[in-house]
């Protein structure tokens, strides 16, 4: 990333390359250069052409960030026998982040109320409780007649609606959605992730 990024500063002005070691320094969701670099016009698939507000600070968020990447959709909640998953969830981010896997949450109190909190809490409960540093979103609807955008897209391009909390999809670098899993399939689980490492190879 440090060469691209010096390469776009040479271009522009010799000077700026004294702002790189800045840049490199800030947090990890600032990666502009490559985002910008995935959203050009004509390469972000249609699923992603999509805003949701970060859980953390309600930021405005383009998905289109995450063209290139194969990315594994959840919808999550707090207080649900499968929110354990969460560190599972957390271990397939940071084996697999490297290698072009993004893993997005979804908070929703759509099943049984096991979502009760503001952004903050949830944001504070993810984080402290499982050390949670995949991107989260802000709470919404993920089931039912008006879904949120992007799970209304997972629904139709799979047939499947989630039946409770933790369902997945799994996107592939081009945008298809190739599977989805139900919530007791874990993110440990042999099948799914043979599906990601299959995805990240193609």
């Amino acid at each position: 990333m440090s060469k691209t990024i010096a390469q776009l500063c040479l271009v522009s002005s010799l000077t700026v390359l004294a702002g790189a070691s800045a840049f490199a320094q800030a947090p990890a969701a600032a990666p502009a250069a490559p985002a910008a670099t995935a959203a050009a016009p004509g390469s972000c698939p249609a699923i992603l052409k999509q805003t949701f507000k970060r859980l953390q600070d309600d930021s405005p968020q383009d998905l289109c960030q995450y063209s290139g990447k194969v990315i594994l959709v959840v919808n999550t909640a707090s207080y649900c026998g499968f929110t354990n998953q969460y560190e599972g969830l957390e271990g397939l981010y940071a084996k697999y982040g490297s290698k072009g896997l993004v893993v997005l949450g979804f908070p929703s109190n759509d099943f049984g109320q096991q979502e009760p909190g503001s952004s903050k809490e949830i944001a504070d409960f993810c984080y402290n409780t499982y050390g949670v540093k995949f991107p989260m979103f802000a709470k919404s609807v993920v089931s039912g007649k008006e879904p949120n955008p992007l799970f209304a897209n997972l629904i139709k391009a799979t047939g499947k609606a989630p039946a409770w909390n933790f369902h997945k999809y799994l996107i592939d670098r081009h945008g298809n959605v190739v599977t989805n899993f139900g919530s007791k399939v874990t993110p440990t689980d042999k099948q799914l992730v043979s599906a990601v490492e299959k995805a990240l190879g193609s």
